[in-house]
């Protein structure tokens, strides 16, 4: 059996990317195997095994048999956890090819999260697996949730000197889908949205897409962490990858304001 034609295994196969994942992976002919912590149904070209990243538990059994594992999972804790219990199981197996999707700025900001991954994709690189790691900024997805979550505050707090470079979440999975089928890589240049954007110019974005208004309140975020956004750590550096979708396109797909509601100027 090749490395091609063995099935691969992938976790985190329903989240936000791998819902682009999957079937962009079963389109090259590959033959699935999910993890996830519920039972699930198989269907055709996928079968679903249940097990726990964290407490390890069915993680071996997931990984026995294959060669090439995708590494989505995510969660609000214990992903350093997870990405060790998964890159043990991996190096016990024999599997030979790692693929890993990481965050850009894990080795700079200096923030619990970023700090917890930063130790996920040590897990990962330290294991003895070859591998292919690609750091990408936040998707669409999340900043979208972010920003109708910040505005249903009646006066919505705008930190000055946060900016993003938000990223399709489908382009990152056609990058993750060429790194699969291809040999390790290594850390691969960083994936990064087409512009970058202050959070306030997100946040009008989303208002303007949904017709509706919001006053913005300029703060400023204090701190290690405040002095780190306004110095662009979380940001890609030269040389990175970039996507095409811009968050007015996304914006335009996602959002849709409601029938006769004029899209308003908001300051």
């Amino acid at each position: 059996m090749t490395a091609t034609s063995a099935p691969v295994l992938v976790t985190g196969g329903t989240g936000t990317l791998g819902s682009h994942v999957v079937p962009l992976l079963r389109a090259h002919g590959l033959t699935l195997r999910l993890l996830s912590r519920t039972p699930r149904t198989d269907t055709e070209g996928i079968t679903h095994v249940q097990g726990d990243l964290v407490t390890g538990e069915g993680v071996a059994e997931a990984v026995r048999g294959m060669r090439t594992v995708v590494h989505l999972a995510g969660g609000p804790k214990g992903d350093d956890t997870a990405a060790r219990n998964l890159a043990a199981a991996a190096a016990e197996a024999g599997v030979t090819h790692l693929v890993y999707i990481s965050v850009i700025g894990v080795d700079t900001m200096p923030l619990a999260w970023f700090r917890t991954l930063r130790r996920a994709e040590e897990a990962v690189t330290t294991s003895g697996v070859p591998y292919s790691v690609l750091r990408a900024a936040q998707f669409h997805d999340l900043v979208l949730k972010m920003a109708a979550g910040m505005t249903r505050l009646p006066v919505v707090p705008a930190p000055g000197g946060l900016r993003f470079e938000p990223v399709d979440a489908r382009e990152v999975a056609a990058r993750l889908v060429e790194l699969t089928l291809g040999a390790p890589a290594g850390l691969v240049p960083d994936l990064a949205g087409p512009c970058v954007y202050d959070l306030a110019e997100l946040v009008r974005g989303y208002l303007a897409a949904s017709g509706r208004c919001r006053p913005l309140l300029p703060l400023r975020m204090p701190g290690k962490a405040g002095r780190a956004y306004r110095a662009g750590e979380n940001l890609a550096l030269d040389g990175a990858g970039r996507g095409r979708r811009s968050w007015e396109e996304f914006l335009a797909e996602r959002v849709a304001a409601p029938a006769g509601s004029p899209v308003r100027p908001v300051g």
